[in-house]
């Protein structure tokens, strides 16, 4: 038996102070096979760590562990996944028993980037919603970059909800993910792969904020100094993830803030219908499956793309697809349209997404095969008898921990 917790959630990004209680977490799952629906809820990145464990060749809850330690003071223990460019293990302050995350690269990497994506962060440290650095440095044969320990992703949230997130919570996001780019483009950066995958919700009194991270592919658009913007360039190979890239972007344009932008109009375009008019096409080879990407997403029109939401969205996306190559978006603007139509709609602004439950509940096996707020798909029963069988952790308190930030201890 497990009895769910409350937490306090502290409620900032330029907003009163206002707590509220956040009970438990909303038990669903996307009707998926269960190698794809099971989590472990450590999640860095953007990514999903640690997964069904027969894919990871190991079968014991918490296995994983290296002999390693970094910065004289963290102690690395199990591997929680795998980022882009390198291995992500959860770590332990040893001095102040402080959970990090921790992000090895061989210093044998062929493109090594993490030394990079350290330099990307600590020129952003201070804003909200951008994962701290702690120490970056060379241990033994690895680069290392400690950071905090985030929550679930927007994508497991999003897969979490039966893959449909309601208006309110499309716009609560909205309003957040617009401030998180905002914040990065002030400091002269682009992030050039902007995806639900790349935003992370905090934990514990920090459980509503929306946070960015992984800037592996991150550039500067401007001399930080001087402002002078970088010049227009075509025939420029694409960075980012195809499903949400800009046009421009897929038409070998030089990156600027504009495509930061139009992705993150896709993002929430998915976020209210579920999927793209451009996912699921299919190819016979991978550059094939791309172009039919391409050409799928130059062909539809904006009013297609939106119909049936509310008007705001086709707004935002041509706003954005207005602007010329160097112009800096009005962030403003685009967080008002949306805030005015969250106030229309007559929506509270009180941080209760979909994936929140707002009674005090009861989390446990017995609970969430009963109660229809935390109905759960097939899967979600099977993995249940599988790891009691096995003497492992219940999904049921792995969410929970997840969110409230309470993991498996490192001795």
């Amino acid at each position: 038996m497990f009895e769910a917790s409350s937490g306090l959630v502290d409620l900032t990004d330029a907003s009163p102070a206002r707590h509220r209680r956040i009970t438990s977490l909303r038990v669903t799952s996307g009707r998926r096979s269960l190698d794809s629906t099971y989590y472990d809820w450590l999640l860095v990145d953007g990514r999903i760590f640690g997964g069904n464990p027969a894919q990871n060749n190991k079968s014991t809850h918490g296995s994983w562990i290296i002999d390693l330690c970094v910065g004289n003071k963290y102690r690395i223990g199990r591997k929680i996944g795998s980022g882009g460019f390198g291995e992500i293990y959860l770590g332990k302050n040893m001095i102040s028993g402080e959970e990090v995350a921790v992000k090895l690269e061989s210093v044998k990497a062929k493109r090594p980037q993490l030394e990079h994506e350290a330099r990307v962060y600590k020129s952003l440290a201070g804003g909200v919603g951008v994962p701290y650095v702690r120490w970056f440095g060379t241990e033994c044969d690895y680069n290392a970059m400690v950071l905090d320990l985030l929550g679930p992703s927007l994508e497991d949230l999003f897969n979490f909800c039966n893959r449909k997130f309601s208006l309110k919570t499309v716009l609560l996001l909205a309003d957040q993910l617009i401030s998180r780019i905002a914040h990065i483009h002030t400091n002269s950066v682009i992030h050039r792969d902007i995806k639900p995958d790349n935003f992370l919700m905090g934990v514990g009194k920090r459980g509503n904020l929306v946070n960015i991270i992984d800037f592996g592919l991150a550039k500067k658009y401007r001399d930080p100094r001087t402002h002078s913007h970088i010049p227009y360039r075509e025939n420029r190979n694409s960075a980012g993830t195809a499903r949400y890239a800009s046009i421009n972007t897929h038409m070998g344009i030089e990156q600027s803030r504009r495509d930061d932008m139009e992705s993150l109009g896709y993002v929430m375009l998915y976020f209210c219908c579920g999927s793209l008019p451009w996912q699921g096409l299919k190819a016979a080879t991978a550059k094939q499956k791309y172009d039919s990407v391409v050409f799928k997403k130059m062909a539809t029109r904006t009013e297609a793309l939106c119909h049936g939401l509310p008007n705001e969205f086709a707004i935002y996306l041509k706003y954005i697809r207005s602007l010329r190559f160097d112009d800096r978006p009005d962030y403003v603007y685009l967080r008002k349209i949306f805030r005015d139509l969250f106030v229309r709609e007559g929506f509270k602004y009180d941080y209760v997404f979909d994936w929140t439950v707002q009674i005090p509940v009861q989390i446990t096996e017995e609970c969430i095969g009963h109660c229809p707020l935390l109905e759960p798909s097939p899967d979600f029963r099977y993995d249940a008898a599988r790891r009691a069988k096995n003497g492992e952790m219940s999904k049921a308190v792995e969410l929970q921990q997840a969110i409230q930030g309470s993991y498996p201890t490192i001795a």
